[in-house]
């Protein structure tokens, strides 16, 4: 369900921002990025990753609720990376924008 949402979201978004091309330093890099996270097939091996908890270090299995915060976290943080790639991008920082759509890479599991 969520991953769906995110694809119709992120669909959205991209028809949205379909108007005058304005064209930063990594826009395309980030509409690539994009159009992998919406063509990923939803399921457990799809979307952004979080850190490995002490908890799991420890071998306790986790709860459903604490399954449901951890995917909730790895998304903001994962939309998060995106956005400031955008935001960026937006002003020519080609540096932090390239900083920032590694991080997302990473939390999406995404190799170059």
């Amino acid at each position: 369900m969520r991953s769906g949402l995110l694809v119709f979201a992120m669909s959205a978004v991209w028809l949205c921002g379909s108007g005058p091309a304005h064209s930063g330093p990594c826009t395309a890099q980030i509409r690539e990025l994009e159009l992998k996270i919406a063509g990923d097939v939803p399921g457990p091996e799809s979307g952004p990753t979080g850190t490995q908890t002490v908890g799991a270090q420890l071998h306790r299995q986790p709860t459903p609720d604490s399954v449901i915060n951890a995917e909730h976290a790895a998304y903001i943080d994962g939309d998060a990376a995106i956005e400031q790639s955008k935001k960026a991008d937006s002003v020519g920082d080609a540096t932090g924008c390239n900083q920032a759509l590694t991080e997302a890479e990473r939390l999406y599991e995404i190799e170059n």
